[in-house]
């Protein structure tokens, strides 16, 4: 007790040497604390996480264990400074080392937080066979606005946090931003309708479209433009804004093909094979592969002919596959009719002479 009384009348820069050694003492068990959390705690807890199913736990307990030591450091050194009286301008000075320290390490923690979430999409959408490559740009871009985002927000809270007015400094934020967005708006209009595409994923890369008059497979979906080859072979280069304006048919997305055909007769076929024909065109359809027939009907009479109205489906939505289908349904049509001596009806007309 002697010896501690003896100490607290030693005066050093407004301190006394009882206040350099509580100092000291909580900076060394400061550090001792985080080490041991980094060291021990974290190891056990990682060993638990291990036979858990999610790797959520995983991940987060990586993100403890990436802290840079500098990081404790200037923690236990923050607080065995707080216990001292210090001159205001070294105060400050450990006070910004501490808020950068902390907002660096809480910008890099949410960094591999979003890298977790983004490797668990990309993963995915690996699965379902999305386009990985458009996927990696996206997320990319994506990462890098973010993280400038967050690195603003950090350096606005330091400079909050030093006592410095940062209202007037984020008003003009806000109105450089809105003259740069004016200058560029685009540009960025083409950026958020590329992400809108991402997210909502109206259609992917290979699918066939029809956007207007324009039709084609999509090679590409690109931060500005997507590019589309039509039928004719030509590569079509649409802005994305225009996409997101357009309604857009996807073929890609469909099951099956509904084909409703009408095919007519002439007025001198007989009504026996007339009541006939829906039983023949339900045996062909019925007969071709990849056809369902929905129904067939006498539809109505025609100026020329008698007109039947059939609805069938074709089970592919492949182009070349739904052609060929009609086509080996027209033949078989074509050869059941000449068979049966049924004609086909074509414009006709019939002139009466009176005497």
């Amino acid at each position: 007790m002697d010896f501690l009384e003896n100490i607290k009348q030693i005066d050093f820069w407004n301190n006394s040497a009882y206040d350099y050694l509580v100092a000291i003492f909580v900076f060394v068990g400061l550090l001792m604390l985080l080490k041991i959390f980094q060291v021990i705690i974290l190891a056990r807890l990682q060993k638990l996480a291990l036979i858990t199913k999610t790797d959520l736990d995983d991940m987060l307990i990586e993100v403890f264990k990436k802290i840079k030591p500098p990081f404790y450091f200037f923690i236990a050194l923050y607080f065995s400074i707080k216990v001292l009286d210090v001159p205001d301008l070294l105060y400050k000075a450990l006070l910004v080392l501490f808020l950068i320290a902390i907002v660096f390490e809480v910008v890099r923690a949410i960094e591999r937080i979003l890298d977790f979430v983004i490797r668990k999409y990309l993963e995915k959408n690996k699965e379902e066979g999305e386009d990985l490559q458009h996927s990696e740009s996206m997320i990319g871009l994506l990462k890098l606005i973010i993280r400038m985002v967050l690195w603003v927000v950090g350096f606005l809270m330091i400079l909050s946090n030093l006592g410095i007015n940062v209202t007037s400094l984020m008003a003009g934020l806000g109105v450089g931003g809105i003259a740069i967005a004016l200058a560029l708006q685009n540009v960025l209009g083409d950026l958020f309708s590329a992400f809108s595409i991402y997210l909502d994923k109206p259609f992917k890369a290979g699918d066939f479209i029809v956007i207007g008059n324009d039709m084609g497979v999509v090679q590409k979906i690109g931060i500005k433009t997507t590019r589309i080859t039509t039928l004719q072979g030509e590569q079509l280069i649409v802005s994305n804004q225009e996409l997101t304006k357009s309604r857009i048919q996807n073929f890609q997305r469909m099951d099956k093909r509904r084909v409703v055909m009408q095919i007519g007769v002439t007025y001198e076929t007989d009504h026996k094979k007339l009541r006939a024909i829906p039983d023949y065109i339900k045996e062909i359809i019925g007969g071709t592969e990849k056809a369902n027939l929905d129904r067939c009907h006498f539809a109505d009479y025609g100026d020329f002919s008698i007109n039947f109205e059939i609805v069938f489906f074709v089970d592919s939505a492949d182009y070349n596959v739904y052609m060929d289908t009609r086509q080996k349904i027209n033949y078989a049509l074509f050869e059941k009719f000449a068979k049966e001596k049924i004609d086909f009806a074509y414009p006709t007309q019939t002139i009466y002479t009176k005497k």
